[in-house]
């Protein structure tokens, strides 16, 4: 059967064909990238479900806007404001099914088959495969413990003129890491210098174990005149209530935002309007404060565990910054003491010692590192941590 020529830009997720080796009983997996479903909200959920049902149950099930349901519209205008946000008006954002669904948006709108753009390296990995099946062609932009390298990333758009700049600036996956607030001002200040349009990409900025991350590129847009007018804002619910309403937001410049509105009716028409209005409903009924207080300190405690862990198991064969958010340890092995430095030959070691992990290069769009690796704490319990880390350590030799 002829098939699209795209297709050849992109190959099977590295991580979903890791989950096919999960099957072994008693294995302890750090492989995957979702949330506890034990910490979901459920009494919360189910009470936003009747809520919606009772009180409009006619808009809840029938057809909506493509725009989205004006109702959680207006609760996610607010629940930005309370973050910050400034300017942010419900008719200047769009609800789509997931954030996932915004990025492939953005891919539809923006790029043609050779355009380029810029991601961090690494990244996340759906961000790859998205804009590679629209035919971009991608440049990886270096990143450390404080984000991307905002130094680099002016030299990368002087000498490619991307089409856009793609940032997961608040504990990105898989990095874990945190971008400066420094930096988050100079990327701002770089986009309106330069002309060129930055994709935010936040669905972990809630996630925060202590002190709250500084405020997201949205936020500070209104500290830097113009910006506004060259950022995308991408939302999500899923990581904070529940990843099955698929639930999240993008906001854009309004040509933009009309262009991705327009390709969004072409895709699936609208978001599940009775997952929109429970979603509203959840919102308004102020039900997310104590979810997330919840839940920052169960993956808090449980990141702690496994740095410690780590620290303690594998000493100096490992490198890491000790996340200060959202769900990943991302690490490197050293090489130290003649130890395994490759992640995905300690990948397939790690699993015949019952433990999963994912290796870092799929993260990388180019130049892969493949010592790196990412390590997931959130659905996993503590004691559990200490054991997987230990098969790990003993998988290392």
């Amino acid at each position: 059967m002829p098939l699209a020529q795209r297709l050849s830009n992109v190959e099977t997720s590295a991580i979903r064909e890791l989950f096919k080796l999960l099957g072994k009983p008693g294995i302890i997996s750090f492989a995957g990238g979702f949330p506890d479903s034990a910490l979901f909200d459920v009494p919360g959920i189910q009470a936003a479900v009747n809520a919606a049902l009772a009180q409009n149950p006619g808009a809840a099930l029938q057809y909506g806007a493509t725009e989205g349901h004006p109702p959680l519209r207006e609760q996610l205008a607010t629940f930005m404001q309370s973050k910050g946000v400034q300017g942010v008006s419900p008719d200047q954002l769009i609800v789509t099914t997931g954030s996932q669904q915004a990025l492939d948006l953005l891919g539809k709108t923006l790029v043609d088959p050779g355009s380029k753009a810029i991601v961090e390296g690494p990244t996340f990995l759906a961000t790859i495969q998205c804009f590679r099946l629209y035919g971009a062609d991608l440049v990886s932009a270096p990143i450390d413990g404080q984000g991307v390298d905002v130094d680099r990333l002016e030299q990368l758009i002087a000498e490619h003129k991307p089409r856009f700049v793609y940032l997961i600036p608040t504990f990105g996956n898989p990095s874990g890491a945190l971008l400066s607030l420094e930096r988050r001002k100079r990327v701002l200040e770089l986009a309106v210098r330069t002309q060129t349009l930055i994709i935010e990409d936040d669905p972990y900025g809630d996630l925060y174990f202590d002190a709250p991350p500084p405020p997201s590129l949205l936020a500070l847009s209104h500290e830097v005149p113009g910006s506004r007018d060259w950022l995308v804002h991408c939302g999500s619910l899923s990581k904070v209530l529940s990843p099955g309403l698929r639930v999240g937001w993008m906001v854009a410049p309004p040509d933009l935002l009309g262009k991705a509105t327009m390709c969004k009716q072409f895709s699936d028409a609208h978001t599940s309007t009775f997952a929109q209005a429970t979603a509203a409903q959840y919102l308004a009924g102020g039900h997310m404060p104590a979810t997330l207080a919840r839940v920052r300190q169960v993956y808090g405690q449980r990141a702690g565990v496994m740095v410690d862990a780590l620290r303690r198991e594998l000493g100096d064969a490992i490198d890491f910054v000790a996340p200060q958010g959202g769900l990943f340890v991302w690490a490197r092995l050293t090489g130290a003491g003649g130890k395994l430095a490759d992640g995905a030959a300690l990948a397939q070691r790690a699993i015949e010692q019952g433990v999963a992990f994912v290796p870092g290069a799929p993260f990388f769009c180019a130049n892969p590192d493949p010592s790196t690796l990412r390590l997931s704490f959130a659905t996993v319990g503590e004691d559990k941590i200490r054991e997987g880390i230990a098969r790990l350590a003993q998988a290392l030799g």
